[in-house]
């Protein structure tokens, strides 16, 4: 059966997105301001059903960055986070509730190992807490959701119990998490056979699927969970998440939909942008998905045996389960240069799923014929990157107006930069370094009177041949904290040069911001 073997018969698979929640928490994906709310922006796009904002209890970029997604994200229903704790309960609402539609989303662990050495409570108190924070929540929020933390290692008799209780105060959604990624398929969906089967009040309630990849198996126990009754399914982009990360969601999305004999289940989501969300995300984290990734690698749809070659040529379906236009990944690519006009430029933008506003275009169409001066050809990769560097790069008041850098086996490598504020100002600095790159680091940070470490440099080839971009992620530490910044050029030290304002500029932004009243 092919992705577009849809049957109307099929139930709804809610989508509960929490790239930005339990994803963000991955070393090496956390997101600014600006950057959370792009991807929200996106997902809401994707037509995921329910999008976790954040913890705002956790810290308070965590609560304004879910609460300006509640206020400025339309479609899906904002979720956040809290333990079943009041303060916790109470700074979520405070974060959602201008949204148009709200999830509380309340946790409690369950395990008795989590019991023993976390919380130290007993099996009464856990009851107790868990009917206090439900209930609590459910009287802010008609949409509350219930997860026992560990599930998957909790006694069955106890699990049972917990959950009875949660629904009884009021929770509409139980989630079942696999918190460690411990379950095997076939136990994992047990565990919802029997939750079915056996809890008082199941039929009033969705049951959800929170499955992490320890044991590379996240996404076969969502399946399985899906196969036994789950009507919600929790992932993320690129199936980030802490440690192996969360289940994929381009990966259940697409399972579904391809088997969709199979689970009898159907999604909303907007399958031709998976690819481009994955890529956003690549964009703004710096951190590439590895080539042979399902659905949404560099090589989910590539053949090189040649019988694979040969079937392809008579009949992609020989090789094929799914065509990459399904998930937004082109099979061909239009090739622009310096001749093109703005309309060919917007036009392949869109078609690439990229909408550029009328301010927008104007910048980017000018950075495009900069490009194809430089590159005979420029292609949709060339474009892609483009477009999401822009938008993922900070904007601030310093831009480079020359760059110089030099380096060989018998020379000391040196940068010189020239940079211009927005309100007049010329600095120019020089500075040498272990390399170019190290040399225009300290140049810009001669220059800006910038303190800071380069902890983390990574380049990649943006296309093929040798007048590629380049697109350069670094790190640096600055206050105690990392920071990710991102540039593109066909020149690399250029590029650096630009992932390192982007930095700078963070810094500033975050500097020039007020502080945020804290509502206790």
């Amino acid at each position: 059966m092919t992705a577009n073997s849809l049957q109307p018969a099929a139930e709804k698979l809610i989508v509960f997105d929490t790239t930005l929640r339990d994803g963000e928490q991955s070393p090496g994906f956390s997101m600014n301001h600006a950057e959370k709310l792009r991807m929200a922006r996106a997902l809401a796009d994707l037509g995921v059903d329910v999008l976790e904002a954040g913890f705002p209890a956790a810290s308070p970029g965590d609560f304004e960055a879910t609460r300006e997604i509640a206020r400025r994200i339309e479609g899906p229903i904002i979720a956040g986070l809290a333990r079943c704790h009041r303060p916790d309960i109470e700074r979520a609402w405070q974060a959602l509730r201008e949204a148009d539609r709200r999830r509380l989303h309340v946790f409690l662990a369950t395990s008795e190992i989590h019991r023993t050495h976390k919380l130290g409570m007993a099996r009464a108190e856990i009851v107790r807490r868990t009917v206090e924070g439900v209930a609590m929540a459910r009287e802010l929020c008609d949409d509350v959701e219930f997860s026992p933390e560990d599930a998957s290692r909790t006694e069955p008799d106890f699990l049972i119990e917990v959950v009875e209780a949660a629904i009884e105060a009021g929770a509409t959604t139980i989630n079942i998490p696999d918190t460690v990624g411990y379950a095997m398929p076939d136990e994992f969906g047990a565990i919802f056979r029997r939750l079915r089967e056996h809890v008082r009040g199941a039929e009033r309630v969705v049951f959800s699927a929170h499955c992490h990849d320890d044991l590379g198996l996240a996404v076969a126990n969502s399946l399985a969970a899906v196969r036994n009754g789950a009507r919600q399914v929790e992932c993320t982009i690129n199936g980030i998440g802490e440690r192996a990360g969360n289940a994929s969601l381009e990966e259940i999305v697409m399972a579904t939909r391809t088997r969709q004999d199979h689970y009898g289940v159907q999604t909303q989501i907007q399958t031709t942008r998976l690819g481009l969300l994955s890529r956003l995300l690549t964009s703004i984290s710096g951190i590439e998905v590895q080539p042979n990734k399902a659905i949404v690698g560099r090589n989910a749809f590539a053949h090189e045996a040649g019988i694979h070659q040969h079937g392809m040529l008579q009949n992609a379906e020989t090789y094929e389960i799914m065509r990459p236009q399904d998930v937004g990944m082109q099979a061909t690519r239009l090739v622009l240069g310096k001749h093109s006009g703005r309309h060919a430029f917007q036009e392949r933008a869109k078609s690439l799923g990229l909408e550029l506003s009328a301010e927008q275009l104007g910048p980017a169409f000018a950075a495009f014929k900069e490009l194809a001066d430089r590159k005979k050809e420029v292609h949709d990769d060339d474009i892609e990157a483009l477009i999401l560097g822009r938008c993922t790069r900070s904007e601030g008041p310093w831009t480079i107006q020359a760059l110089n850098a030099s380096a060989g086996t018998a020379t000391i490598p040196s940068a010189t930069v020239r940079l211009q504020h927005e309100d007049g100002r010329v600095i120019q600095e020089a500075a040498v370094g272990d390399g170019p790159i190290d040399a225009t680091f300290k140049a810009l940070a001669r220059a800006i009177n910038f303190e800071g470490e380069l902890t983390d440099f990574q380049v990649r080839s943006v296309t093929d041949g040798e007048d590629a971009q380049g697109s350069v992620h670094v790190s640096i530490e600055h206050g105690g904290r990392r920071r990710n910044g991102r540039g593109v050029s066909t020149d690399i030290v250029e590029a650096s040069a630009f992932a390192i304002l982007d930095v700078i500029h963070q810094i500033e932004m975050q500097s020039e911001r007020k502080p945020m009243l804290v509502v206790e």
